[in-house]
């Protein structure tokens, strides 16, 4: 056999646009530098442009891949992804915690109902985009490695446990793991995707809390302040 066929055979046959992550980055990098601009003084991340910094980052990433497959990512690159997807969501976190506090105190965009709930928003959407990317590079050691076998580590998606359902070489790609990140977010537990690992448990976990307390401190606060 050739060096070329070796290199054929090798290559897994389901392959997985760049696009649906960039465009999802690229949406969330777009509200989170329109937000600082309408509210450059009272935004709750105290580093307001670190968000997008890490987005730009993340993004310049995933266009280094080749724009037909991004299974073809080099090893280095799916490690600058989960270092940089990584940072991203303990950016989220912390702008979460830097809300809350707000809530509790009652200061910055708190006193406002448009601008919290617009703030909320922002914050809630980041962590569910946040987690989506977290779940699809960490699912099964990531694109790469997950083209090449059937059989789910992470998570078993609906597809995995009734596989009549779908093609015989069916594989999650990212817009079924930005699900996942909304889902979770919004029923604060597992719905149609099932965690398998310690690392796929916990990291549902904490974004479930994490969602539970913001839904909770901002309905609150918003009902407060219309009042």
């Amino acid at each position: 056999m050739t060096e070329a066929s070796r290199a054929t055979a090798a290559e897994p046959s389901i392959v997985e646009s760049r696009w649906p992550p960039a465009i999802a980055i690229v949406v969330f990098m777009a509200l989170n530098i329109a937000i600082r601009i309408w509210l450059p003084t009272d935004s709750p991340v105290r580093v307001p442009w670190l968000l997008p910094s890490v987005e730009a980052l993340l993004l310049a990433a995933l266009l280094a891949a080749n724009p037909l497959n991004i299974t073809r990512h080099a090893r280095w690159l799916h490690r600058v992804a989960v270092s940089l997807v990584i940072l991203l969501v303990l950016a989220s976190l912390w702008s979460t915690v830097l809300l809350v506090y707000d809530l509790i105190k009652g200061i910055g965009v708190t006193q406002a109902p448009s601008e919290l709930l617009a703030t909320g928003a922002l914050v809630w959407l980041g962590n569910n985009i946040s987690f989506g990317l977290l779940y699809w590079l960490m699912d099964s050691g990531g694109p790469i490695a997950r083209s090449h076998h059937r059989t789910p580590i992470d998570f078993a998606f609906t597809q995995h446990m009734s596989p009549e359902l779908a093609p015989a070489d069916w594989r999650p790609v990212y817009l079924d793991y930005l699900h996942l990140g909304f889902t979770n977010a919004t029923a604060f537990s597992p719905t149609d995707v099932m965690p398998l690992t310690h690392r796929g448990k916990y990291a549902m976990v904490v974004q479930a809390a994490v969602a539970l307390a913001l839904f909770g401190l901002i309905v609150a606060r918003a009902v407060n302040v219309f009042a």
